[in-house]
């Protein structure tokens, strides 16, 4: 299995709206990729581990997927959908990596 992780840089002049990418950005994604989704996790930062300094990401989503070729196969189909509906929610990109995914 792997994670897609999409993370979202903080910084002095990002703007993210959480909300909307809760309640509009990732239900698009679960809608579109259908089964090949294997499961979604979303983490919103909070803080550092210096003591009163924000999150180095404000958002970080993890999507999971059986394969790379799996994740390229259903997500390639509607890449340029899901990148035109950053500017509903964000003015930064994403960074994304795609890593094995290991539990213990």
């Amino acid at each position: 299995m792997i994670k897609v992780s999409v993370m979202y840089p903080n910084g002095k002049d990002v703007q993210f709206d959480a909300e909307y990418y809760k309640a509009n950005h990732l239900p698009m994604i679960v809608n579109a990729l259908g089964d090949a989704l294997k499961g979604l996790e979303l983490d919103l930062g909070v803080a550092s581990r210096v003591p009163g300094e924000p999150a180095p990401y404000v958002a970080i989503a993890h999507l999971k997927f059986d394969s790379i070729t799996s994740f390229q196969e259903s997500f390639g189909l509607h890449g340029e959908t899901f990148a035109a509906d950053v500017k509903n929610y964000s003015n930064v990109q994403g960074v994304l990596q795609i890593s094995e995914l290991i539990t213990f």
